[in-house]
């Protein structure tokens, strides 16, 4: 069976289509993406069950690099194989990547994009609608059995209020649905669909696929630096953009936001390439463009080759070294997903593992409440602060802080969104236009 078989029937080209619609729609972090997937693949066309949705999720958020870019591969290779995979990530990525490349290069020639973050602040209010909106509805679906409802508050508390990393809170969801399913195999049975009989990605995992994969992308990873050294003698900016971005990929658990503070400091201090607090200005770019947050690396790569490469003109180094930057960062991402999905499967369709599949899928659902709510508190306040009170942390908002256009916005959306019944495009377009607005007027800086 080839990779890719065993899925609802659909083409190549239209699941390509789409693939490309959430590239180009897929605003506001891990959240706000992984609402927007779980909407048009499983509610609007079908193409996934929930429980293959959920498992592909459990799986992406235990990989380093961008969960959200991830799932998208995923589902693609569910439906169409390394082929679907591959387009389905680089569309996630390609759109988002040419936006932010565009305000990369206005940014260091002139410093102003304040127009775009005119457009963000409507587009935020509505990816927070579109998160509220898809995590009652997978809580709905999920949350079937008690057992489920506690799993699912346990890994919210543990991950919003003590900072336990999401791996560990899976592998100790997977653990106690796994021994309490042994025990009680009727606790998880109102949250567990039945498995299909055959693996949706149709791979079937060996030794020798593994090698291939590791050796292709494994190439296709460091060919490019092993011939960047060939070219400049094993010293330059794009090298070093190179090695240093690939080390990030291998450890980016958590995504944009684990990794921002090391890399901003090394961008700093060791090797000169940005201002200090210039990390946040490309977050709050990479912010305003669709893919994945982690794409401010991009910015740091632009402005690094920009600045201190040799013998180039600067918006020719600076594209270079974006792309080597986006290059590094998401082959091995590819590599993750096509090395590990089949064996995902297998697990998933195990029936012995059922009741421990369910429990991490409650502990995804508590996972995506975190996100949602310090999604919410960072688009009403200005200001968050974060407090430790001995193992616990607290995020507290500054009241002087309330952004009132941001709170009314958020209530149009919402109201677009549950009550009116608003689609993706007619939301996100219409509170974009609305933040433009109120840009325009003066209201948003």
């Amino acid at each position: 069976m080839s990779e890719g078989a065993g899925m609802p029937p659909v083409s190549f080209a239209e699941a390509s289509r789409i693939w490309l619609k959430v590239g180009l729609i897929s605003f506001g972090g891990p959240a706000g993406q992984i609402a927007l997937m779980h909407r048009i693949l499983v509610d609007e066309r079908g193409w996934l069950k929930e429980r293959q949705f959920l498992t592909a999720l459990n799986y992406c958020m235990l990989l380093p690099g961008p969960e959200a870019q991830q799932l998208a591969t995923y589902a693609g290779w569910l439906m169409h194989g390394i082929r679907g995979g591959l387009v389905a990530g680089t569309l996630f990525v390609l759109p988002g990547a040419l936006v932010l490349l565009v305000l990369s290069a206005i940014y260091a020639l002139y410093g102003e994009t304040g127009l775009v973050a005119g457009l963000f602040y409507g587009v935020k209010a509505a990816v927070l609608a579109i998160v509220v909106e898809a995590l009652l509805r997978i809580a709905r679906r999920i949350l079937k059995a008690p057992p489920l409802f506690a799993i699912a508050a346990a890994a919210f508390i543990l991950i919003f209020f003590f900072a336990v990393p999401f791996p560990a809170i899976v592998l100790g969801a997977g653990l106690f649905g796994y021994l309490l399913g042994r025990r009680y195999p009727e606790s998880f049975a109102a949250g567990h669909e039945a498995p299909a009989d055959a693996s949706p990605g149709g791979a079937n995992p060996s030794w020798r696929r593994a090698l291939t994969l590791v050796g292709v992308f494994g190439l296709a990873w460091f060919g490019p630096l092993a011939a960047i050294a060939l070219w400049t003698g094993g010293e330059s900016v794009f090298l070093a953009e190179g090695l240093f971005f690939s080390k990030m990929a291998v450890v980016t658990f958590g995504g944009a936001y684990a990794v921002l503070a090391y890399v901003a400091q090394q961008a700093v201090e060791n090797y000169g390439w940005l201002q200090p607090g210039e990390m946040l200005d490309g977050l709050g770019l990479a912010e305003t463009t669709p893919g994945p947050l982690i794409l401010v690396l991009q910015f740091v790569g632009f402005v690094a080759a920009f600045r201190h490469a040799t013998g180039f003109d600067p918006l020719i180094a600076g594209l270079l070294g974006a792309g080597i930057t986006l290059w590094v960062t998401f082959v091995p991402c590819f590599l993750w997903i096509f090395l590990g999905a089949p064996y995902i499967e297998r697990i998933g369709h195990n029936r012995a593992l059922a009741a421990a599949l369910s429990a991490i899928t409650a502990a995804v659902v508590g996972v995506v409440l975190n996100l949602a709510v310090w999604f919410a508190l960072h688009v009403v306040f200005s200001i968050v602060d974060e407090t430790a009170i001995g193992p616990l942390r607290l995020f507290v908002p500054d009241p002087a802080s309330l952004d009132p256009a941001a709170l009314a916005l958020v209530a149009i959306a919402l109201v677009a969104a549950f009550r009116l019944h608003f689609g993706l495009l007619p939301l996100l377009v219409m509170m974009a236009g609305l933040g433009l607005g109120l840009h325009l007027l003066g209201f948003v800086g």
